[in-house]
């Protein structure tokens, strides 16, 4: 087995690489570590830096806490590094909630430590019950590749080891791996899969486990001869992890439903395929509406759809939560917020007097009716706006859905305002307020 993963690290090239390992304290993962440890004593190796990451779910009380002191015991007496977190609150106890959690800890690690690859301990059996799993649930050709071996920077060493070799390596080796009762609780699905529909399947085939992974190669093999004539495609259809409706909207609908399974598979989500016609048929719908709608997908996300794009987008933060912006604009001068910076110069002879577009992160204005102090902030209730070439002022909400600016991104736009009277509204357009009409004083830059 210890051979196997070394293959597994020459085939990616990760010998000298800095890998997050998820430590659950489980057999598959505690002997995935004790691999790694005994493989980093190696000359090949002796640069890789392994470090054990574990998300305590807090399930269970004081045998999560238990499990997590084992842990770190276990890494330390390894040499490892030790990072771990508890789970938030308000997370829901369902196995999709916490794989999200799970995995937006392992981004975190990954992040933290500059590494250059996750490792998850997933076997051959895990591969079987997912497959079978996505059999259950309709999930299409697509599930049935069933688990990645590699998905960006996420790699699965033991996915071609069965459970029982995994078992026999802990013994062999005096390991104690964590036994977490959750295991065996059947209100779980893949656990009753696990325990009572794979025996009795084994009862027709005893190999049936060897005949889901077989299922999984021959799907994935199905995949690349698709992949073939949809390669050409993609790169139009789906553009920084989002779906562009214009082109989305020329597809036939195998094609179409064939990306909806990719993109849903790809934010992570338990699906079927009910849940892929409803999202089918909510695009279908919004697809062709200037300002859209959302649809729920999870606990934590909506689908949203307009006439330009279809994405994921997070649930709106409570007002408390959200990153408000609220900064005095007292003259002349630059203004950091955070990583990026406003700036409010003088307009000079040496400035090319080219008007940019109305969606650029700079304007030339007239400031000459304005009096300081102003205001760089995010929208309030009551924010009215008298837009460029208009005598009279709206509302900031119904400027905002004249612009098509979809619901979810209007908390996030920075204003330039007079009190409730917005001035600029960055990268949509200026106030009748502060538009030149014969010189401008001064140019408004967004720096990012």
């Amino acid at each position: 087995m210890i051979n196997r993963v070394i293959e597994f690290l020459r085939k990616y090239n990760l010998q000298d690489k800095t890998i997050i390992v998820g430590f659950s304290g489980g057999y598959d993962s505690m002997c995935l570590v004790d691999i790694l440890s005994k493989i980093k004593e190696q000359p090949e190796f002796f640069e890789m830096t392994v470090v054990a990451a574990h998300f305590n779910h807090n399930w269970r009380g004081d045998e999560s806490l238990r499990e997590q002191e084992i842990c770190r015991l276990f890494a330390s007496a390894k040499g490892m590094e030790f990072y771990t977190k508890d789970s938030p609150r308000g997370v829901k106890k369902t196995e999709n909630d916490a794989r999200i959690a799970r995995y937006e800890f392992f981004e975190e690690a990954y992040d933290e430590f500059d590494a250059d690859a996750v490792f998850t301990a997933h076997n051959r059996d895990d591969n079987a019950e997912t497959v079978l799993y996505r059999v259950i649930k309709g999930t299409g050709i697509v599930g049935l590749k069933g688990i990645a071996e590699k998905r960006d920077y996420f790699y699965r060493p033991l996915l071609q080891t069965k459970r029982s070799e995994i078992v026999e390596y802990c013994a062999k080796n005096n390991l104690s791996p964590n036994n977490d009762s959750s295991n065996s609780n059947t209100a779980y699905r893949r656990n009753y899969l696990r325990l009572n529909v794979i025996p009795v399947l084994e009862k027709i085939n005893e190999g049936v486990k060897d005949a889901l992974n077989t299922l999984s190669v021959v799907a994935s093999s199905d995949n690349e001869i698709i992949e073939e004539y949809l390669g050409a495609i993609r790169p139009r259809v789906i553009v920084d992890e989002r779906i562009v409706s214009l082109e989305y909207k020329k597809l036939s609908k195998p094609v179409k439903m064939r990306f909806l399974h990719e993109f849903v598979q790809s934010l992570g989500l338990d699906y079927d395929f009910k849940k892929i016609n409803e999202i089918f048929d909510f695009i279908e719908t919004n697809i062709t509406q200037r300002n859209g709608s959302t649809l729920s997908l999870a606990s934590a996300q909506w689908l949203y759809a307009d006439e330009k794009v279809v994405e994921s987008i997070p649930r709106k933060k409570k007002p408390e939560e959200a990153n408000q912006v609220s900064i005095l604009i007292d003259g002349e001068g630059e203004y950091r917020v955070g990583e990026h910076k406003f700036i409010l110069r003088p307009y000079t002879e040496e400035n090319l007097f080219v008007f940019p577009e109305a969606t650029s992160n700079f304007a030339y204005v007239d400031l000459s009716g304005v009096k300081f102090p102003l205001e760089l902030r995010n929208r309030r209730e009551g924010d009215t706006i008298r837009p460029f070439g208009m005598s009279g002022s709206m509302k900031l909400k119904k400027y905002l859905n004249s612009k098509g600016i979809p619901r979810h991104n209007r908390d996030e736009i920075l204003l330039l305002a007079d009190k409730d009277e917005i001035l600029w509204v960055m990268g949509t357009g200026l106030s009748n307020k502060i538009g030149v009409r014969k010189a401008p004083t001064h140019v408004v830059e967004w720096v990012i």
